[in-house]
């Protein structure tokens, strides 16, 4: 099976990624990880410290002459501003003189102070900033990767933006680039240029925005996932895995929020012959359904909130003197739905990827492919009759 662990803090030296159970024999670059780190930085709305991370990678092991060997693939991106911050985050011994003691609204900052017995912010903030989003991309990477060597394809677009919602068009696996081609990663021209007023208007008012964001994942076949253990269920999985992203608020599979204000006449997939085979009309399921996934394409949304630290700060409490206080200013992101998405694209990967790989197995990609096959096979025949 599939796992990933990162380390690392927002402005430490670096962040660090440790896959562990990819197949032998998945082709990797070095580029594929700075293309999928650059859309990640991408997104009208950023604040500037995305022109400054240039995210320098290295590969530290894992791969072999542009191949995975089966061993953990453990990948660093070092953080370009260290030198600036290498006295405030130093692993040695003492003091920066620069402890943060008034969090954040919206922020970790206050619950970590408690819990972990800190008057620094900072003890908190470094590893809680999405940040390390930044190492999940990595794993994201390989299991695209995965994926696509049997076929699925899994792409994201921005669905709103504030009040701008985008008129529901639902972009198909080839439209990733036209996707990525919009300032802000929404496939409704018309959307994208209100959704861009917006995050203008939201920066003149000193202010942040928040959005929802679709993850669409083509081309997986029915059965992945289990209805027997409430950890093995897809829709819990994934839900599980968007939640984990900084900011995520709300996640949905499929319509959830619309299908609830339903009759059940209405909310559910009705199941049709469609040129000899068993398939839907519908899909308000999201492609799950007890737990597995049945052969539609799965539709994932993820809300993520306004950005916490605002150009006005918010009240808050200094935990040293006990005073009232203006929170403290990280960042200068305005919106970072279009980011968010990318990120979510990543995690919904590395999901399935996992639940491919607890179902077919292979030590070789090889392997892994030929399972899948023989098992699509095997449901197209079961399907036809």
């Amino acid at each position: 099976m599939l796992r990933f662990l990162t380390a690392g803090e927002s402005h430490g030296p670096g962040l660090v990624a440790v896959v562990e159970g990819l197949p032998k024999g998945l082709s990797i670059t070095h580029d594929d990880f700075a293309a999928e780190l650059r859309r990640r930085r991408q997104g009208y709305g950023r604040g500037k410290r995305m022109a400054i991370e240039a995210d320098e990678l290295e590969i530290l092991g894992g791969v072999r002459h542009g191949l995975t060997l089966g061993s953990p693939v453990s990948v660093l991106i070092r953080n370009t501003e260290w030198p600036k911050w290498r006295e405030v985050m130093s692993p040695e011994p003492g003091q920066s003189g620069k402890e943060v003691t008034r969090p954040r609204p919206g922020h970790a900052d206050l619950a970590g102070m408690i819990k972990y017995e800190t008057q620094d912010a900072r003890d908190i903030l470094e590893r809680a900033s999405a940040r390390e989003t930044a190492a999940r991309t990595i794993a994201g990477v390989l299991a695209k990767s995965l994926l696509g060597e049997v076929g699925v394809t899994v792409i994201s677009h921005v669905v709103s933006i504030g009040p701008v919602q985008s008129d529901g068009s639902i972009p198909g696996p080839g439209d990733a680039g036209e996707i990525d081609s919009s300032l802000v990663r929404c496939f409704d021209p018309r959307a994208s240029e209100r959704m861009v007023e917006a995050i203008d208007q939201a920066r003149s008012d000193r202010d942040t925005l928040g959005g929802v964001f679709e993850v669409l994942a083509y081309d997986v076949p029915v059965g992945i996932g289990s209805h027997v253990q409430y950890d093995r269920r897809l829709d819990g999985i994934l839900a599980a895995a968007l939640m984990s992203i900084p900011a995520i608020k709300g996640v949905e599979i499929g319509e959830g929020f619309a299908v609830a204000g339903l009759r059940g006449s209405k909310a559910h997939d009705e199941i049709v012959r469609v040129d000899g085979s068993v398939r839907r009309e519908t899909n308000h399921a999201g492609g799950v359904e007890g737990g597995m996934s049945n052969g539609e394409v799965i539709r994932v949304r993820g809300a993520m909130k306004p950005i916490s630290t605002l150009m006005q700060p918010l009240r808050t409490v200094d935990m040293t003197t006990g005073e009232p206080a203006q929170a403290v200013r990280e960042r200068s992101d305005v919106c970072a739905v279009p980011a968010a998405g990318v990120v979510g694209e990543q995690m919904v990967a590395f999901c399935l990827a996992t639940e491919f790989q607890r179902k077919f197995g292979g030590d070789t990609v090889a392997e892994f492919t030929d399972a899948v096959a023989r098992y699509r096979a095997s449901v197209h025949l079961r399907i036809s009759r």
